[in-house]
């Protein structure tokens, strides 16, 4: 049993604080966890990825191209690409929200007009989700990352509750915050069926 989860955004998103949630949850299921980040400019809004390998015994902290089992992607071109780290039965879990990056916006390149679609395309199991919009509604957009979390939290190796606890645990500050995020990481389960 094996399950490696590439979570990939931009920086200020939380990217890093979903992919510590992940780790501690599985260690709190009694499993083995590692997790390594790659943030370029991240506080300017650049890319920042981390890898979260769960197992009963691991052996090397990163996940190599083609061996993802789940890719959280919290921004959709984000998802599109890194996409090829999937592997061929891997699930991608692809908030919709579109952050485009002044190099786009100054006419210099181009957004992918559908990132979702091109990886359906590809043959990536895609489960396109509109997380930011699902946290606005609950009032902040900020909860997209526990939208996310909740739907993925079907394909994990561990019971949805041990992550949903973590969730609470992390964001329980106070009682608000935690209750929000519960609602959140709900949303998200219900989103992904």
């Amino acid at each position: 049993m094996k399950t490696d989860i590439l979570v990939v955004g931009i920086g200020g998103q939380g990217v890093m604080t979903a992919a510590e949630t992940l780790a501690r949850a599985a260690l709190a299921a009694g499993l083995e966890a590692t997790k390594t980040e790659v943030a370029g400019m991240s506080q300017r809004g650049g890319v920042v990825c981390s890898h979260v390998r769960i197992a009963q015994r691991i052996e090397a902290t990163e996940i190599a191209v083609g061996q993802a089992t789940l890719l959280l992607a919290f921004e959709s071109a984000e998802g599109l690409r890194w996409s090829h780290y999937l592997a061929p039965k891997g699930r991608a879990f692809v908030d919709s929200w579109r952050a485009v990056p002044p190099i786009v916006s100054s006419g210099h390149f181009d957004y992918p007009k559908a990132p979702a679609a091109e990886m359906r395309a590809a043959g990536v199991d895609v489960v396109e989700l509109d997380a930011r919009a699902v946290a606005a509604e609950l009032g902040d957009v900020r909860l997209a990352n526990s939208v996310m979390l909740g739907a993925a939290s079907g394909s994990l190796p561990f019971a949805a509750d041990v992550l949903r606890a973590e969730v609470l645990r992390r964001f329980g500050k106070s009682a608000a915050l935690a209750d929000a995020n519960g609602r959140a990481f709900d949303s998200g389960r219900k989103l992904a069926g």
